[in-house]
């Protein structure tokens, strides 16, 4: 699959769903849960629609043909302090990184890619999974609202959610995860991966 996809190498931009009021902390309900470590969260997504790989690939060969001359290429996923690592918390590995961010801070496409499920998921109260131009699954997580939906393109830097603490969270922040060559590939270190592409977080 990561041959087939990472032959693109368009971008097209999509327009960002308008900002919505501010949300209450009560709403995001804020600490309500204890955070633990976690990687997938995927099976409460039976229940709903789920893009297949075969519609997503299809997806991704409408991004446009200019990828390397647009910018930029790869995108911080919010501006937030990172509060866990992918790293041994608690007894146990945790899959990705935790960025801490006010309730509302915007979230943003680390990479141009495809939605593959936006919505409920265990632990992570509500995710989002994008597949990547190059094959790779992104996995964002804990947020209350989002503005895609599953066959959505999106380019890197689009707007897809805000910052919540919807699921196993203590407090606001957004959990980051990247998959390498598909949604069940090996978890790689997020601040690694976006540090080779010139992203500092």
């Amino acid at each position: 699959m990561g041959a087939l996809v990472a032959a693109v190498n368009g971008g097209v931009t999509t327009t960002p769903a308008p900002v919505a009021e501010a949300i209450s902390a009560e709403e995001y309900g804020l600490g309500s849960e204890t955070d633990t470590g976690f990687a997938g969260g995927i099976d409460d997504m039976s229940d709903r629609k789920e893009l297949s790989l075969v519609e997503a690939q299809a997806r991704l060969a409408e991004v446009a043909v200019s990828r390397a001359a647009r910018a930029p290429k790869f995108f911080s996923p919010t501006a937030g302090r990172m509060s866990t690592c992918f790293c041994t918390r608690w007894g146990q590995m945790h899959w990705g990184i935790d960025l801490a961010a006010p309730l509302g801070t915007p979230i943003y496409a680390a990479a141009d890619g495809v939605v593959l499920r936006a919505g409920p998921a265990t632990g992570y109260g509500n995710a989002i999974y994008i597949l990547d131009a190059d094959g790779n699954v992104e996995i964002y997580g804990h947020m209350r609202h989002y503005s895609v939906s599953e066959g959505d393109v999106v380019s890197a830097g689009d707007q897809i959610a805000k910052v919540g603490s919807e699921g196993q969270s203590t407090g606001p922040h957004l959990h980051f995860e990247i998959h390498v060559g598909g949604v069940s590939g090996k978890p790689t270190d997020p601040e690694a991966w976006l540090a080779e592409r010139g992203v500092v977080v």
